[in-house]
């Protein structure tokens, strides 16, 4: 099959007839047909949105909805009972930033009450399995900063994990001290 060549664009003849009966330009036809709209989820019977975010072995559930007075964030662990504020609960200055670079990115700081749980992991871990969560509760709230969120990353998940030591070895690589006599 032949194709046309539009502007060092090549369509094939029935994108170009699609274009023509839909009035757009046939540079722009498979492009535009390419990329869907996103739909923003609803909200859930209590009026929150979700997310979920993992790093290394950190899980972290995140619930967000707009504040109505005082923009909140609260962090849960699994093991402790309260809820503390994002300052108490990492002493890190990196890792509060980590934790709410979503919401920087996106242009909506101050504007959500959110409330995280997590478990697993070290601090930093738990960091950017809330800050994963953060991003796609935002993206499923407001699907237009979806593009935002993807160009600086926050919306991939880090999938490097520890890797497990072997048998007959001191650790995952490292093996024992060889001795010849």
């Amino acid at each position: 099959m032949s194709s046309i060549n539009t502007g060092g664009i090549k369509i094939s003849p029935a994108d170009a007839v699609r274009a023509a009966v839909a009035g757009v330009s046939p540079a722009a036809a498979p492009a535009e047909a390419a990329k869907p709209t996103r739909q923003a989820k609803p909200a859930d019977k209590r009026g929150w949105w979700w997310g979920t975010g993992r790093r290394k072995t950190a899980v972290a559930r995140v619930r967000l909805r707009p504040s109505k007075g005082q923009a909140t964030f609260t962090i849960k662990s699994a093991t402790g009972k309260r809820a503390r504020t994002i300052e108490d609960f990492f002493a890190e200055l990196r890792d509060r930033n980590d934790a709410a670079l979503a919401l920087k990115v996106a242009g909506m700081e101050g504007k959500f009450e959110i409330v995280a749980t997590v478990h697993g992991g070290g601090a930093m871990g738990q960091a950017q399995a809330i800050r994963l969560g953060v991003a796609r509760a935002l993206v499923a709230y407001d699907p237009s900063v979806h593009a935002a969120l993807r160009e600086h990353g926050l919306l991939t998940r880090d999938a490097r994990e520890v890797e497990r030591k072997k048998y007959g070895q001191a650790g995952a690589r490292r093996r024992f001290q060889f001795s010849k006599r």
